[in-house]
């Protein structure tokens, strides 16, 4: 690493750039991998049978949700190709400071929205799972067949509300590296 770079740099600037390089890539693999285990059970989720408006109001929140996962993974490799740019020897292609901090910026915003839809998303599960279990104590009698209907709550109706946790996760992970390279910036 110190050969990449070269001790021509301030130390205040290589030890940025290594920082952004390393929460870049704690950011992306952490975010890819968790986002990945979300999108999955949304997914076979999606895919199930069961209520079609429980589905639609996890689907309002939690695909955008997933959408900004994506959004994180990219802007965690740009942490690292900022890294890379800010190590350059030649002075005049380093990025300057109020780059860094536009780019800590965004990555701030786009943790924090996709957090907030995250959230949202979850909350929009646990509702239909509260009607769901309220209602487990006795059994409801369907009124237009007069059939009995078993309402009990399934492994089918937990996984959005664990892919709502692990969105919810990951975009926390996004913000901590976010939050640690505003540090890292202004304390240089």
């Amino acid at each position: 690493m110190t050969g990449e770079l070269g001790y021509s740099l301030p130390p205040a600037i290589r030890r940025i750039a290594r920082n952004f390089r390393i929460a870049g890539w704690v950011g992306l693999w952490v975010q890819s991998v968790v986002g990945a285990l979300s999108a999955i059970m949304f997914f076979i989720f999606l895919l199930g049978e069961g209520n079609n408006s429980a589905k639609a109001g996890a689907g309002l929140f939690l695909t955008p949700a997933l959408v900004a996962v994506c959004i994180g993974v990219f802007w965690s490799f740009r942490y690292v190709l900022f890294g890379r740019k800010l190590g350059n020897r030649n002075p005049d292609l380093r990025p300057k400071p109020k780059d860094a901090v536009r780019i800590v910026r965004i990555g701030l915003i786009i943790a924090l929205v996709g957090q907030a839809l995250a959230i949202m998303g979850g909350e929009s599960v646990i509702a239909p799972l509260l009607v769901k279990g309220l209602s487990q104590s006795g059994v409801t009698v369907d009124g237009q067949t007069g059939q009995f209907v078993a309402r009990r709550i399934d492994a089918q109706d937990i996984l959005p509300l664990f892919a709502a946790i692990n969105t919810t996760f990951t975009h926390f992970i996004g913000l901590c590296a976010s939050l640690w390279l505003q540090y890292v910036v202004d304390r240089a």
